[in-house]
């Protein structure tokens, strides 16, 4: 499936070995995989019986030794035989104690019996590499470990379990099924008593995928926002209260609070979780005219980080009016009276109806009900939904047109690189495929 064979056939030359949890807790789990990882372990454990011969998913009780018969640890060693293994390889995961001081040595006297110290994400690669996962999901295992929301944990699963995947896959086939259409075209444009679809049939599909391309790269922006926090601007004229409620809202003072106009000269930022959303929470300077070069600055900055915000907390106080700041489209306006009974944002209180407001805004930003529905999170895919989606609109403008066929299908073949370039695949030779596959050619 993957055109990769130099560097899965380099990969399976070397074993690796590395912690795979982090330092500091009860347990360890050291993982090793190649063609000799488990012959690599064995040398290192004594078990009831040599692990060469061990039945796969079997799980083994033993002690790690080094070369002076020293016992190490006493250790859990589970075994994997090829292809299935999260690698695609032979593996072993030893369970040892969290102490770091046991598991560099076991990964020492791993190095010793030739296993070499992964590279960070190795073993992601080597699963892609060997065709465990798609590129898409070998990203979204690194999205499921960073994940700090009850949202982006749900959209990494769903991309790690194919979702993304599965929409491609589709996306690509009805392509592929487009471009052989246009392929026999050219192939036997000589023959006319051959019947194909007509423009208008092929027209008719390339809108339905460039609907698709489309919904998928506009998801950007729900699934960027869940996956680095909904930004939220909270903007005002100086002495309002802006930093103080920044303060109040991560439970610490992240922000300088001070009487004298213009103390927030540049923007700070910071993020929370609330109710399973995150915010990404910006703290701007005073909005008012200065003659202050530098303050002048900050509030420059302050109107273009209030631009690019989802949520925008506007603050006054009584008496004194809102800032003049016209919302951009789609952005969602919170207002926000300070230092009255209602509102108090030094002692915390009316916090919990802000909160409440921020999380119900976020729900319908974010469309938190629909756990089915894909989302784009990744820069990488949007650029490469985007270059496809151009390629289809060439498509259908040229099908619009009576563009000729050869120049069709090479817009074609460019949408299906860039959909290939998120999964990871090599797609030169699938439109063949699909032709032979589809037609009964020279029969």
């Amino acid at each position: 499936m993957i055109a990769y064979n130099f560097f899965i056939n380099k990969f399976t030359m070397t074993t690796i070995c590395a912690p795979a949890t982090a330092q500091g807790g009860a347990l360890s789990i050291i993982r090793v995989s190649g063609d000799n990882a488990i012959s690599a372990v064995d040398t290192i454990f004594k078990g009831k019986s040599k692990l060469i011969d061990a039945e796969p998913y079997t799980v083994h009780f033993g002690q790690i030794i080094d070369s002076d018969s020293n016992i190490i640890d006493e250790v859990l060693v589970t075994v994997f035989h090829a292809p299935h293994s999260y690698t695609g390889e032979d593996s072993v995961e030893i369970s040892c104690h969290g102490s770091s001081y046991i598991s560099n040595r076991v990964c020492s006297l791993l190095m010793k019996s030739d296993c070499q110290f992964a590279q960070p994400g190795e073993f992601t690669q080597r699963a892609f590499l060997n065709g465990k996962m798609d590129l898409s999901q070998a990203e979204a295992v690194a999205d499921l470990i960073a994940s700090n929301s009850q949202a982006s944990h749900r959209i990494a699963m769903n991309q790690m379990r194919g979702g993304i995947s599965n929409q491609l896959m589709q996306l690509r086939k009805q392509l592929l099924h487009l471009t052989s259409l246009l392929e026999l075209e050219l192939d036997f444009s000589d023959h006319e008593e051959l019947e194909f679809v007509d423009r208008k049939s092929l027209l008719e599909l390339a809108d339905k995928i460039e609907k698709e391309i489309s919904r998928l790269s506009s998801s950007f922006s729900r699934g960027n926002a869940i996956k680095n926090g909904i930004p939220v601007a909270i903007i005002g004229a100086p002495n309002v209260g802006k930093s103080t409620l920044l303060n109040a809202l991560l439970h610490e003072d992240r922000a300088i609070v001070s009487d004298i106009q213009g103390t927030t000269r540049d923007i700070i930022e910071d993020t929370i979780t609330l109710n399973g959303f995150l915010f990404r929470f910006i703290d701007t300077a005073g909005i008012r005219h200065t003659e202050d070069t530098i303050e002048k600055m900050g509030i420059e900055r302050s109107l273009k980080a209030a631009d690019k915000a989802q949520i925008i907390i506007m603050m006054r106080e009584p008496g004194i009016d809102f800032p003049k700041y016209i919302p951009k489209e789609n952005q969602q306006i919170i207002e926000v009276i300070n230092k009255t009974e209602a509102f108090q944002a030094l002692d915390g209180r009316g916090l919990d109806w802000l909160e409440s407001e921020l999380s119900e805004i976020a729900s319908s930003l974010l469309h938190a009900d629909e756990s089915n529905s894909v989302l784009i999170t990744n820069l990488r895919h949007k650029e490469a939904l985007d270059l496809s989606l151009a390629d289809i609109q060439r498509t259908i403008n040229a099908l619009s047109n009576n563009i000729p066929a050869d120049l069709i299908a090479e817009d074609l073949r460019q949408c299906l690189s860039h959909l290939a370039e998120i999964l990871g695949e090599i797609t030169c030779n699938e439109v063949l495929s699909s032709i032979f596959k589809s037609f009964c050619i020279g029969k």
